[in-house]
């Protein structure tokens, strides 16, 4: 038995949002047995142009019954039948969130027309309800009407149930099948293309614009998590919406995909992205010349047009290494703004040359004690390539990534080089790498490089 239902909403996602009409058609496989349809009082104004698309406004709705009120015929229309709509999950998570306010649990198979349409009916130019309706010359009476496009969902049905040789219905209600949450724009073809691989995939929009982008050590398995739910949140179901194709790099090994999704992040500013878009190095450790020439080390805040000597996260670091630095070559706590109290300065004793020969050496041992090494790791690529990875970092920050043949090593950084692609370095990648290194010391090739 089958329920083809349709809603119409006082906006696009259900935890925010009410239910103002539901039309529920139950159907056996060869007509229609029962019909359901109300208008409901959602309790709160709808929008205007939500009034002017469906044509329900508020006086309509203000002597309707409360959800409350019809929630126990509508979970028992709905509980023991498949669920069938146009965009399926859209219909299916408003219902189902209304009915748990109340204490009712819906849970069953679903079907969405539009994926049935697509395989049973192929070759058609949209497969909106309204435009698949008008090729297959099926009369919509009220669009946006829940009873109308339920009516009409209803003749789809039953057209796609006459031309379902291929048993398409019988093999999505096998289980749960997976396709069955997939976003409604998203073909099950784009997911069975994505490999069991480490890697970077990229959700794109109906413009072919990247909205988001994630990293995974199993390309599709990660992919198919983000549709294993159906959360009734805004910025879930925009997300959905948005979904239209997805695409995919492969990447050696797990941590190859963290750095790249970083970068890429960075790079394509994607619309959905959050956590890493905000991560970025705070201060930095500069050298500028005063009035008088005396070369001054200073910590100060990330300054985009000045390229520090180091970067850190916290303030603290930077102090501690800077009065390192202090101590170590004899440098003027007041001249590097460590010590702000009035006083005499050694630019009081020493000459500018004398100083900034101090200020020199500081900095050349900075840049020298930076680590250079390679992280060189086993990888998993499609064709069974017999390569390694490597991950470079040069004077301590990151240089880039790249593949070598297998067993192959180098004793030179300049060697490795030639077998990598150079990326933009940040802090949150050169945590990685080091954190990385730290745990896997075996996977470190240390080397010295010239200054």
């Amino acid at each position: 038995m089958f329920a083809i239902v349709d809603i119409e909403t006082t906006g696009g996602y259900a935890s925010g949002n009410s239910i103002t009409e539901i039309a529920i058609a139950i159907h056996d496989g060869e007509q229609m047995i029962d019909y359901f349809e109300t208008l409901i009082n959602p309790e709160t104004p709808i929008p205007r142009y939500i009034q002017a698309l469906t044509g329900i406004n508020n006086a309509m709705v203000s002597q309707a019954p409360l959800f409350e009120e019809v929630a126990h015929k509508i979970y028992g229309l709905l509980h023991d039948k498949v669920f069938v709509a146009h965009n399926v999950n859209f219909d299916y998570s408003f219902i189902k969130h209304q009915l748990a306010q109340y204490g009712y649990e819906l849970d069953t198979k679903k079907l969405c027309t539009v994926r049935l349409a697509r395989k049973v009916l192929p070759g058609y130019p949209s497969y909106s309800l309204g435009n698949l309706c008008r090729c297959l010359q099926i009369e919509i009476e009220q669009r946006h009407r829940a009873g109308g496009d339920t009516l009409a969902t209803v003749k789809l049905f039953e057209c796609i149930l006459k031309n379902d040789v291929d048993n398409e219905i019988k093999t999505m209600l096998k289980g749960k099948a997976k396709e069955q949450f997939l976003p409604p724009h998203l073909t099950v073809d784009k997911v069975a293309q994505l490999p069991p691989l480490p890697g970077v995939y990229y959700f794109h929009n109906s413009k072919g614009k990247i909205v988001y982008v994630g990293k995974a050590k199993d390309l599709k398995k990660r992919v198919n998590s983000h549709f294993s739910n159906n959360k009734p949140g805004k910025q879930k179901q925009d997300f959905l919406r948005e979904i239209y194709n997805v695409s995919f790099q492969v990447c050696g090994s797990e941590l190859m995909a963290f750095i790249l999704e970083s970068i890429e992040i960075k790079r394509l500013w994607p619309l959905y992205n959050r956590s890493l878009k905000g991560f970025q190095q705070t201060y930095g450790l500069y050298v500028y010349e005063d009035g008088r020439g005396y070369k001054r080390l200073i910590i100060e805040k990330i300054k985009k047009q000045l390229q520090p000597l180091y970067t850190f996260n916290l303030l603290l670091e930077g102090l501690n290494l800077l009065k390192q630095l202090i101590e170590q070559f004899e440098l003027c706590a007041r001249l590097c703004y460590v010590d702000k109290t009035a006083g005499p300065t050694l630019a009081d004793e020493f000459t500018m040359t004398e100083y900034n020969v101090r200020v020199s050496n500081a900095i050349e041992h900075l840049k020298s004690s930076l680590p250079s090494f390679a992280v060189v790791e086993d990888v998993a690529l499609p064709k069974k390539e017999d390569k390694q990875g490597i991950i470079l970092m040069e004077k301590g920050r990151f240089y880039g990534m790249g593949y070598i043949p297998a067993n192959t090593s180098f004793t030179h950084i300049d060697e490795y080089k030639k077998h990598v692609t150079q990326y933009p370095e940040s802090e949150y990648i050169r945590g990685l790498v080091y954190q990385y290194a730290s745990k896997n010391p075996h996977k470190k090739v240390e080397f010295v490089t010239t200054m």
